[in-house]
Formats: structure tokens, C-alpha cells, sequence
């Protein structure tokens, strides 16, 4: 809702030309990314792969931010670090999870969901089941995806996925 709130979302399609047409205007008003795939299916499977992607950086950032945390670092000042160095990423800049240093991110909101865990953890179990289908292994997606099926059967689906710094930082 928040992507598509702001005109954000991306989507994933495959449609003939003049189906594509017809739609742009319509999803223009959601988002501002199509890419087009060519056979059907295929915009599912970017999905998870893209969503994989985020479940893993997204466990980066909860890692290193309560790593700083408990070293004792202003965690403002750590999240400015990051800001435009390697460390730089969506994840970091719109699911920081810690509170204040992105004040428009779901933890200084009480973690209510822009993208919710239990949806994150779908998708990711979704990457899974492609990966064993396919016989690719992706360890640290099948890593992911095992911590947040742990933190949605521990009541916390309906959080923020970024909510699972709560768990990580002890």
C-alpha cells in the first residue's frame, strides 16, 4: 500500500503490446517501473527473486545495526555513515530498523507494515520452493527465509518485515 500510495510499486508483466497500452495508465498511477517479461510466469518468478533479494539485505541491515547498537555507536550517526557509502541501499534508507535516523520508516512508526513480515516470509518460502525446483542452491535465501518464517510463527506477521531487528537485537 505504501509503494503504491506513492506511485512506487514496480510490475512485472507479460501482455501483448496493445494489452500493455491499455493498462499504462492505469498502473502509472501505482508505479512508475514495468518491466516485461516474455513468457508467462515469469513476472512471479522475478517477484520472488526480487524479494529475496530484499529479505536478505534487509537481514544485513537488522545484523549491522544492532551490531553497532550493541557496540555502543549513535546509531544516527551509523545510519549517516552508511547513507552514500557501500552500506547504501533501499532497504537502509526505507526499513532502517531502528527507530529515528529514518523518521518515515516503519520503526518509527511501531513497525506497522509498509510490506508485512508474513508477506516477506511468503515470498521468500515462494524463492524457496523455485530454488529446489530448479536444483539452485541459495543458501542465505533459504537462511532468510527460515528466520522469518520463525518470526511470523512467533506472532509477528502482521509487523513491518523490518520489525525483525526486535528478534535479531538482544
Amino acid at each position: 500500500t505504501e509503494a503504491a500510495a506513492t506511485a512506487l510499486l514496480c510490475f512485472m508483466m507479460v501482455a501483448s503490446a496493445d494489452a500493455v497500452a491499455r493498462a499504462l495508465p492505469v498502473l502509472a498511477a501505482m508505479g512508475s517501473k514495468l518491466v516485461e517479461f516474455c513468457e508467462a510466469g515469469s513476472g512471479q518468478a522475478a517477484k520472488a527473486c526480487l524479494n529475496m533479494i530484499c529479505g536478505i539485505s534487509a537481514l544485513g541491515v537488522c545484523e549491522a545495526f544492532a551490531l553497532a547498537d550493541a557496540l555502543g555507536l549513535d546509531l544516527d550517526r551509523f545510519h549517516g555513515l552508511c547513507q552514500g557509502a557501500a552500506a547504501q541501499s533501499w532497504i537502509l534508507e526505507n526499513r532502517c530498523p531502528v527507530p529515528g535516523p529514518s523518521p518515515s520508516s516503519p520503526a518509527s512508526n511501531d513497525y506497522q507494515p509498509g510490506f508485512a513480515a508474513r508477506l516477506m516470509a511468503k515470498d521468500l518460502g515462494l524463492a524457496q520452493q523455485a530454488a529446489e525446483a530448479t536444483g539452485q542452491p541459495t543458501d542465505f535465501g533459504a537462511a532468510a527465509a527460515k528466520r522469518f518464517r520463525e518470526f511470523v510463527g512467533s506472532g509477528h506477521g502482521d509487523l513491518d518485515f523490518s520489525a525483525i531487528y526486535r528478534k535479531i537485537r538482544r
